[in-house]
C-alpha cells in the first residue's frame, strides 16, 4: 500500500504480483491475435478485400508482437543475477521497441498494396462475411483492452503497454475498414477499400512512433515523472533528521524502479545513527515504490567535499529539503 495515500508509479505493486498482472494480460492477447488472425484469413480469401488484408497484416504482426512481450515480461521479471546485477526489466523496452518496428513494417506493406488497388480498383466479394468478423474483431479487442487497461492500472509493464497500444489502433483502424467494406461491397464504391487501407496505415505510422518513442526514453533511462520524483523526496524529507537531499537519480527498467539519492545528515551523528535514518528512509520510499531498488548516500551537512561525477552530477540538478 502507498504510504500516506500516495498512488505511485511503476513500482506500485510488488514485483511478483506485477508480473503475474503482465502475464495474465499478455497470455489473454495471445488468445484473442490467434482467433482474429484465423477469421480474418478466411474473411481476406473470400472477399479480396484490401482493407480486410490491411487489418489481416495488423492482426498477424498484433500476435507476432503479443508473443514477444507474452516471453519479455516473463524474463523481465526474473531475478538479478550476476551478469545483470540490475536485473532484466529492460526486456520490456526491448520487446515494446520491437512491437513498434513491426507495426510501422505493417503501416509500409499497406500504403504499398493501397496504393496498387487505387491504381486497379477490384470489387469486394462476400462483403457480409467480412463485416461479421469486423465485428468480432471490434468486440473481442474492445474486451482485450478493457483488460490490459485494468492491468496497467497495477503493473505499469511498458510491454504491456506496447501491446495495449496495438489494439487501441486496432479498434480504429477495425472500424475504418468496417466503412471501406461498406463503401465498396454494399455501395459499389471501390476505391473506398484501398482509401481506408491507406488511412489505417497513417494511424499505425502514428502508433509505431509513439511506441517506439516510449521504449526509447526506458532503453535511455529517462528520468521518472516530475510527480513521481517529488514523492520520492517527499518520503525522503519526512524525517526532522534529514537535513536535505540532492542529486535524485531514477529511471525505470519494466517492472522495477531504480533511485539513487544523496541525504545531509548531522555529521556529529555515529556511523550506526545515519544507517538507521537511512534504513527508515528506504523503507518510507519502499512503502510507495515495492520494486524499487534502492541507493542512499550520507553526506555530513557542511563537512562534505565534492565527489562523483561532473558530467553526470551537473546533470541532475540539486533538490534541499
Amino acid at each position: 500500500m502507498a504510504h500516506d495515500g500516495l498512488e505511485a508509479g511503476p513500482g506500485r505493486v510488488a514485483p511478483q504480483e506485477a508480473q503475474k498482472i503482465s502475464a495474465h494480460a499478455t497470455r489473454l492477447s495471445v488468445i484473442v491475435a490467434s482467433i482474429l488472425v484465423v477469421a480474418k484469413i478466411g474473411a481476406w480469401w473470400l472477399s479480396g478485400s484490401v482493407a480486410m488484408l490491411a487489418s489481416l497484416a495488423d492482426s498477424a504482426l498484433d500476435l507476432a508482437a503479443s508473443l514477444t512481450a507474452f516471453f519479455a515480461v516473463r524474463y523481465a521479471a526474473t531475478p538479478a543475477d550476476e551478469e545483470h546485477r540490475h536485473g532484466h526489466g529492460k526486456a520490456e523496452a526491448m520487446a515494446s521497441f520491437l512491437q513498434g518496428l513491426l507495426v510501422a513494417g505493417s503501416a509500409a506493406y499497406l500504403v504499398y498494396e493501397s496504393g496498387k488497388r487505387l491504381i486497379n480498383p477490384e470489387p469486394i466479394q462476400h462483403g457480409l462475411i467480412a463485416l461479421g468478423v469486423m465485428v468480432l474483431s471490434i468486440v473481442m479487442t474492445l474486451g482485450l483492452v478493457w483488460a490490459q487497461t485494468q492491468a496497467l492500472k497495477k503493473s505499469h509493464s511498458l510491454a504491456v503497454s506496447g501491446d495495449r497500444a496495438h489494439y487501441m489502433a486496432d479498434l480504429g483502424s477495425n472500424l475504418a475498414v468496417m466503412v471501406g467494406l461498406i463503401g465498396a461491397g454494399l455501395l459499389g464504391f471501390t476505391r473506398a477499400d484501398p482509401i481506408i487501407g491507406l488511412l489505417v496505415a497513417l494511424w499505425l505510422f502514428k502508433t509505431a512512433w509513439d511506441v517506439i518513442t516510449g521504449a526509447a526514453d526506458h532503453l535511455m533511462d529517462k528520468e521518472l515523472p516530475d510527480e513521481e520524483r517529488e514523492a520520492i523526496l517527499r518520503l525522503a524529507r519526512e524525517d526532522a533528521q534529514v537535513l536535505g537531499v540532492h542529486n535524485l537519480r531514477t529511471r525505470a527498467a519494466g517492472p522495477f524502479v531504480h533511485i539513487q539519492i544523496h541525504m545531509d545528515l548531522d555529521p556529529t551523528l555515529t556511523l550506526d545513527e545515519a544507517h538507521k535514518i537511512i534504513v527508515a528512509a528506504e523503507k518510507r520510499i519502499m512503502s510507495a515504490f515495492p520494486a524499487a531498488d534502492i541507493l542512499i548516500h550520507p553526506d555530513p551537512r557542511g563537512h562534505a567535499e565534492p565527489h562523483g561525477n561532473d558530467l553526470f552530477d551537473q546533470q541532475t540538478g540539486s533538490e534541499s529539503a
